[in-house]
């Protein structure tokens, strides 16, 4: 049997941690990454070499690495960032590769390809465009931002909503990523910051388009915390709203994965000092919005409130490869996962 195609769309650790979680599963992934990342290492050298971003692919390339000993050595390396050195503090190494390697091979696209024959990935990692464009943002009150670490990190104004988002200038898909979506099984949209990891990648022309057209299952992961000036107050229906919106459709997603761990208290009672609440399942409006919530425990282990990448790669899975009757997911049910 075929292996099951996943498309993977997003930005950031979102991103490596899904397809980290996945490489591991017998499905072909294809990673489509947002290429508006404007701060650190990659701002910087998006400013200083005129290049597209290279931190997100980075990450995706990754988390896609051969677990072999030339794998493992490479991700290390890719994975090294220099805490001093005039002009290299801040700098990721992987990033300045990526950066050389466009120079050397000629641009992006090929430079990825270098790097993922380095690292011995297994499966795809494709720039949701090649169009150099700013993310922007217009808040409920008016104001416009301009750029993907401005509109996430802002600390003025936290508390006023971000009214819409959109691209300068405007940005054309990569073309085999309307390929990658019309060939997938399934879509897997977040987990990742809403406004400037998962949502940038549908402003691109022809893509949201694309995911509406493509026969794949559409799976949308759960955020496991709100952001503050990005998604305060966020309930799980919030996400799934702004993703019909930017989509410009009606139709429900088919799944949303929500976790089902409880948070250490001490844990979550830290972030609620830092203004970041657990987002809570709205199931009654959800059920408006997606046909089957899947609740699983997505939660790891620890002091930080992340994804565990390998419980994520199994409930994407289980859904992926879930057989239901014809009508059977028309209730809008929320299932769990089968315990023992």
């Amino acid at each position: 049997m075929a292996k099951k195609k996943i498309v993977v769309v997003g930005g950031g650790t979102g991103n490596y941690t899904t397809l980290k979680g996945l490489r591991t599963q017998d499905c072909s992934l294809t990673a489509v990454v947002a290429m508006t990342d404007s701060g650190g290492s990659s701002g910087r050298l998006r400013e200083e070499m005129g290049q597209l971003p290279p931190g997100d692919v980075r990450r995706c390339l990754m988390a896609l690495a051969s677990e072999d000993a030339r794998g493992t050595l490479m991700r290390q390396l890719f994975d090294y960032r220099f805490s001093s050195g005039d002009g290299l503090n801040g700098h990721s190494f992987g990033n300045l590769v990526l950066t050389v390697l466009t120079e050397v091979t000629g641009n992006t696209v090929t430079a990825i390809d270098a790097a993922a024959q380095l690292l011995g990935v297994q499966g795809k990692v494709l720039p949701v465009t090649l169009t150099r464009s700013t993310l922007m943002a217009r808040l409920e009150d008016g104001a416009n931002l301009a750029g993907e670490a401005v509109i996430g990190q802002r600390q003025e104004k936290p508390d006023v909503g971000i009214d819409h988002i959109w691209l300068e200038p405007k940005a054309y898909v990569y073309r085999p990523v309307l390929e990658a979506i019309a060939e997938a099984d399934a879509i897997v949209l977040g987990p990742g910051d809403i406004y400037t990891s998962v949502l940038p990648n549908l402003l691109v022309e022809d893509v949201a388009d694309a995911i509406n057209s493509s026969k794949a299952i559409k799976i949308h992961v759960c955020n496991l915390m709100t952001k503050p000036g990005e998604s305060g107050g966020f309930r799980a229906s919030n996400f799934l709203k702004l993703l019909q919106a930017y989509l410009g459709t009606r139709e429900c997603l088919d799944y949303l994965i929500f976790n089902s761990s409880p948070m250490p208290e001490r844990v979550v009672r830290r972030y609620l000092s830092e203004g970041q609440w657990p987002v809570e399942l709205d199931s009654d409006e959800c059920s408006q919005l997606v046909k089957e919530v899947v609740l699983w425990p997505v939660l790891a282990s620890g002091v930080y409130i992340r994804h565990d990448s390998r419980s994520l790669g199994e409930a994407i899975m289980e859904v992926v490869n879930r057989r239901s009757p014809a009508g059977a997911l028309q209730n809008f049910p929320i299932s769990a996962r089968p315990q023992g």
